[in-house]
């Protein structure tokens, strides 16, 4: 019987952990990518069995027609409500994380937008911004009825509304994740900190964010990824009139109601190749000091 030292049967463990994750990666992840390419260099339709080799003349019509990345441009929208939710998070959490009274209440009713079923969430948004709803009645009860918008027939103002019913929905996860890393500071280096005469800023600056520095960075890439894929709220409630058609839903029309699998295929390529790209560069910001 072949005897191993201690350092092969730590490999061997190690290998027989891995085995059946890395598995699943490559069958659920990499192989699917793989066709994802495959089919962005052909003109399948997705009906016919024959798929056509056409090169690169996919990625080249993205290039050659704006208009193809136009809903891309809704990105920057959410990316930058994402930006405002997650300093509203920091913010709740760092509150949350003090002596403040009612603090588990405070940070339940933040959370329960999270775990809301998304289609309720976004019909009540709907009725929430349609003309003469709550909001311009709230407006109205208030004395600012100047500020009264068509919210969802208006391009300059649509955007900003869907995002902002995206950072209702959304924070209560940042918020317990940024909650989650904060109580694991030991709080005698802000006693310390204190008697040193620092204040809650000096404090915030050198104690809290070194802490927080890999779950902000993890923060940022949930948050431009998430900003990339969204499809549901503007979907349920405008279904991409106005101006608000992000790339996944230009995507899946290009895919499924006008039968170009090929173009999709390449538009969801370019997606994938974005995300890889911020991935590293997070990585490389936001890497862990030795």
């Amino acid at each position: 019987m072949l005897k191993l030292s201690l350092k092969q049967q730590q490999r061997v463990m190690v290998i027989s952990f891995l085995f059946i994750p890395l598995l699943l990666l490559c069958v659920f992840s990499f192989y699917p990518a793989t066709q994802l390419f495959n089919l962005s260099v052909t003109d399948w339709d997705g009906i016919n069995e024959t798929k056509n080799y056409i090169g690169f003349d996919n990625y080249q019509s993205l290039i050659d027609d704006p208009a193809q990345l136009e809903p891309f441009l809704n990105t920057f929208y959410y990316f930058a409500g994402a930006v405002i939710q997650i300093c509203l998070a920091l913010w709740f959490a760092v509150l949350v994380n003090s002596k403040l009274a009612g603090r588990n209440l405070f940070k339940t009713l933040l959370f329960i937008p999270f775990v809301l079923n998304t289609v309720a969430a976004s019909m009540v948004f709907q009725i929430f911004y349609q003309v003469d709803g709550a909001l311009d009645n709230f407006l109205q009860l208030v004395g600012l009825s100047g500020w009264i918008k068509p919210w969802l027939f208006d391009s300059a103002v649509v955007p900003w509304a869907l995002v902002a019913a995206s950072i209702w929905r959304y924070l209560g996860f940042n918020l317990i994740l940024f909650f989650g890393v904060l109580q694991s500071i030991p709080q005698d280096q802000y006693e310390a900190a204190r008697i040193e005469g620092a204040g809650e800023w000096q404090q915030f600056r050198f104690i809290t964010l070194p802490s927080i520095k890999l779950v902000f960075g993890l923060q940022v890439f949930l948050a431009f990824v998430g900003s990339l894929s969204v499809f549901d709220i503007p979907m349920i409630i405008t279904k991409g009139a106005n101006g608000t058609k992000t790339f996944v839903m230009a995507t899946l029309e290009t895919a499924f109601t006008f039968n170009d699998f090929g173009l999709a295929s390449a538009m969801a390529v370019v997606l994938l190749l974005i995300v890889v790209v911020f991935m590293l560069l997070q990585r490389v910001l936001f890497r862990e000091s030795n």
